[in-house]
């Protein structure tokens, strides 16, 4: 049991446990790859310097801190305060760029001189390759097939950077499987090559790493809504879940404060907190959507980056302990929700950040934020998602 005064998101113990999840469930060949990382980890997160280096990289290359949006038309429509935490804004368009630059440089100490890295939606792949140009470092990236052909920009994007983009061409053809192959590919070049995993997931100390590496989203915020608020904190804070990054980010501003009620919006097709059972997937052990047998379900999502059939083993503790729900969305709310925050505040976002505003428009039309507070973390922005909306919506603006 959790003692009162330990903090709800510190550090998680040696076996890498949040609570009873978490852990490193991988082949014998990786166990000293990851102990390295945790050691080299730990050793230059307590470096001032290394700190001090981040952030300016965060500040002067990023564009850190990203601003605060009030939505004061959304908010007049939904009978609610919406704001928006814009990660969007940052440099290659997500909060992806704050937990890259981290493992770069991390990856520049310990001597490494290749990236290798999965993506979904395309985004940590583009950021990733981003911080390989910066650095002079070779780039690898596994992509699902089928999400190569729906995010071919964010394709074309990592190649004209340096990278190489390989298809993973098993299984679903998504991040799933992207993940597999780039973990594979990690095996046989341990020695030169460090894995940017992209989400709060996989085996420790990553989801930690990851999440530290992300803190600033929520520290930001935090002080960003008191200045706004007169001193007072939101009433809620919402963001989107897939493996669950950004929600982590922004949830460890306020996890600590009880009065703050934390949601994740995850789609309806992969809500592994709301329909998965414990399971061990990517080295770790988290919520998991199995079959009967245990086997993995495919997640489904009109978004590329939700896709994925599990979760960060951090958020199925907050979900264990109570003190974070996930809810799911549908495909056709999130598209409602893209074209609502388009409308109001014109704002294009990403279809994965889409979700958490889907919640907010489905909540506040059923009457359960009126007067409140909230806080959704805006984690990218939509140009990669406008061709495949369009496919889908076009019809609707012929002629207008």
């Amino acid at each position: 049991m959790r003692s009162t005064d330990e903090p709800v998101m510190g550090v998680p113990g040696s076996d890498g446990r949040f609570g009873r999840f978490g852990g490193r469930f991988v082949p014998e060949t990786l166990v000293p790859a990851c102990e390295q990382l945790d050691a080299a980890f730990t050793e230059a997160w307590a470096d001032p310097a290394f700190r001090a280096e981040l952030h300016a990289l965060l500040r002067d290359y990023a564009g850190r801190p990203s601003i605060l949006t009030d939505c004061t038309r959304l908010g007049a429509e939904l009978g609610c305060r919406v704001l928006l935490k814009r990660e969007d804004l940052n440099h290659t368009g997500s909060h992806k760029i704050n937990n890259v630059l981290g493992q770069a440089l991390l990856a520049k100490r310990m001597g490494k001189t290749r990236l290798v890295a999965e993506t979904g939606a395309g985004q940590h792949g583009v950021a990733t390759a981003t911080a390989a140009a910066l650095f002079g470092m070779e780039c690898i990236v596994y992509m699902g097939e089928v999400d190569m052909a729906r995010q071919a920009l964010n394709v074309f994007r990592m190649r004209l950077l340096g990278a190489e983009v390989r298809p993973a061409t098993t299984g679903s053809r998504t991040l799933k499987d992207a993940v597999n192959e780039a973990m594979r590919h990690w095996v046989a070049v341990v020695d030169s090559t460090h894995y940017c995993l992209g989400s709060v997931m996989g085996p420790h100390p990553y989801p930690f790493m990851v999440r530290e590496f992300h803190r600033v989203i929520g520290d930001e915020a935090r002080e960003q809504c008191r200045a706004l608020l007169d001193g007072a904190d939101p009433d809620v804070v919402v963001a989107c879940v897939g493996g669950g990054s950004n929600a982590a980010g922004i949830f460890s501003g306020f996890a600590e404060l009880p009065g703050v009620e934390l949601v994740g919006a995850e789609p309806a097709g992969g809500a592994a907190v709301g329909h998965g059972i414990p399971g061990v997937v990517h080295g770790m052990l988290s919520y998991l959507m199995q079959d009967d047998v245990g086997q993995v379900q495919e997640a489904e999502s009109i978004s590329a980056g939700l896709d994925y059939p599990g979760v960060g083993p951090e958020h199925a503790h907050l979900a264990d302990i109570g003190r974070a729900r996930y809810e799911p969305v549908t495909d056709a709310e999130v598209l409602d929700a893209f074209e609502l925050l388009a409308r109001t505040e014109g704002i294009i976002t990403a279809l994965e950040s889409a979700h958490a505003v889907a919640w907010v428009a489905r909540e506040a039309r059923g009457g359960e934020l009126v007067g409140k507070v909230v806080l959704v973390n805006l984690s990218g922005r939509g140009d990669k998602d406008v061709a495949q909306v369009a496919d889908l919506l076009g019809d609707r603006y012929v002629g207008g």
